[in-house]
């Protein structure tokens, strides 16, 4: 059997994709924590949800923007 680098197969994985791993954990239990209603307001619209439902758009909208952000700086390089 062909012995692996330093670290092992934990170790070819780079350190911004643990730190996107913390990151999402991180989010997850601030998002179990906070599961109250609350009244959502954007312009003129008011809505009454939970708020796991607000932080739980807002976190996926927020992974959308870095990775649209993402795919552009790349092609630039």
């Amino acid at each position: 059997m062909a012995e692996q680098g330093p670290g092992g197969r934990l170790g070819a994985v780079p350190p911004r994709v643990w730190l996107a791993l913390v990151l999402l954990v991180l989010a997850v239990a601030f998002i179990l924590q906070n599961r109250q209603d609350a009244v959502i307001r954007l312009f003129t619209i008011a809505v009454t949800a939970p708020l796991w439902v607000a932080l739980v758009a807002c976190t996926v909208v927020g992974i959308l923007i870095g990775a649209l952000a993402g795919s552009r700086s790349r092609k630039g390089r």
